[in-house]
């Protein structure tokens, strides 16, 4: 006897004829059974009627509150996913309905693309373990890469990969843009690497170096006119704590939060992390490379036993010479001793930065603010914050090749922008 398989059930709701006739014909023609009202009134009786598995939710509908609907909707029937549609959402209506329950939200127009991506993960059927194309070159598998080969080379430890348990959101305000911006995590399944997308989800941005688009005060990725600003921050806690598999949706730039990575710490152990059955070799590097500028500023990578940073740096007072060694200890060291230093910068470098068009959402309490002779605006949380802050940069740009290194990195005086040449000079000796 033939195996039957049953057909998965979507009911999508929307007052446009137009907008549920496409959704229906794209998701019938993946073998999806869809069934579909304009009538947001009749959703919970549909949905006792014909049990669907997912419910696709306009959140803007005559006679009823799509927030409210969908509140309702979890509360009777919490093993359903919801994902919001909206023509007039942005990334503070996603971070609504994701902290209400909603699987995810999507834009209208409807992305085909973004919206089967979406579908396929609220079903639990993602789509193969490929991950997006380097610029001009084959897919790579970002986070389970054989181990380089160079007759050189050490003996490689592995980790196992990891993502979230359940999906989590944070709301803030770009540094740089001054944009009313946000977060939301989505767990990922083998393989897939960290991915940035915007709120439709039609365009993904590996976190990778071969996406970096700028580093002038802030590490920034680009791919095919999408940019997502200042990641980080972000970026080291996933490193600290292991992330290897992670879909981030976000509007235009990271938050910045309170100029520190403490906030990112907390939304990861609310969400909780998660193994997964195959592993991520580490990056274990093989010979000293070196970075070094006109200006005295270096940095190195050299083979170690563990992953280390150490950071000097001498400004001017109020800020004088600090120094400062990181050895990998462990997600709750990091967050202890790493996470919470936060931004810093020069009372005298506010004007020129406002004439670049950044640090539009500086604010006295996301920025340590010096000035002449004292700390203007607060007080520090180490006597060397500024130089613990320098290393949770490198941390996070540290993390654009997706796997974790073994190497010490030494530091002094430098930024982004030499972060990223040190590691293209790292990725290119070893091939990576």
């Amino acid at each position: 006897m033939q195996e039957v398989t049953l057909q998965k059930t979507i009911l999508v709701v929307d007052d446009e004829d137009g907008v549920r006739e496409s959704i229906r014909e794209v998701l019938a023609d993946e073998g999806y059974r869809v069934v579909d009202t304009a009538d947001g009134t009749r959703v919970l009786e549909m949905i006792k009627e014909e049990r669907p598995e997912l419910v696709l939710l306009d959140i803007w509908m005559p006679q009823v509150d799509g927030i409210g609907l969908l509140k309702e909707i979890k509360s009777r029937e919490p093993e359903i996913n919801v994902v919001m549609v909206s023509g007039h959402g942005n990334i503070h209506t996603a971070v609504t309905a994701t902290k209400f329950g909603a699987f995810d939200f999507i834009e209208k127009p409807v992305s085909l693309d973004g919206l089967l991506l979406t579908v396929q993960r609220a079903l639990g059927e993602m789509p193969g373990t490929s991950t997006p194309k380097k610029p001009g070159g084959a897919r790579k598998s970002r986070a389970a890469r054989p181990a380089v080969t160079r007759k050189n080379a050490v003996a490689l430890r592995t980790i196992k990969q990891k993502t979230l348990k359940k999906s989590v959101v944070l709301s803030g305000q770009g540094l740089h843009s001054g944009v009313k911006t946000g977060l939301i995590l989505h767990p990922l399944p083998l393989n897939r690497g960290i991915a940035f997308t915007g709120i439709s989800g039609d365009v993904t941005l590996p976190a990778h170096l071969d996406y970096v688009g700028s580093t002038g005060y802030a590490t920034s990725l680009r791919s095919k006119g999408f940019a997502i600003g200042t990641v980080e921050h972000f970026l080291a806690v996933l490193h600290s704590y292991g992330i290897t598999n992670l879909l981030v949706k976000v509007q235009g730039e990271v938050p910045i939060m309170d100029g520190s990575a403490l906030e990112f710490c907390q939304a990861i152990e609310e969400a909780g992390t998660e193994e997964q059955a195959e592993d991520c070799a580490e990056i274990v590097v093989d010979r000293r490379y070196e970075i070094e500028s006109k200006n005295g500023e270096s940095i190195s990578i050299a083979p170690a036993e563990s992953f280390s940073v150490h950071y000097r740096l001498r400004y001017p007072e109020p800020v004088g010479e600090q120094e400062h060694t990181y050895r990998y200890g462990g997600p709750e060291f990091f967050k202890n001793e790493i996470a919470p230093a936060r931004t810093f910068g020069f009372l005298r470098d506010i004007e020129k930065l406002q004439t670049m068009g950044l640090a539009g959402g500086g604010k006295l309490n996301n920025c340590i603010l010096i000035g002449e002779d004292k700390i203007i605006n607060t007080d520090l949380r180490f006597p060397d914050e500024f130089a613990r802050h320098k290393i949770l940069d490198i941390l996070g740009d540290f993390y654009l090749l997706g796997r974790p290194i073994r190497g010490a990195i030494s530091a002094s005086m430098t930024g982004h922008s030499d972060n990223i040449a040190l590691l293209r000079e790292l990725r290119n000796g070893m091939n990576l």
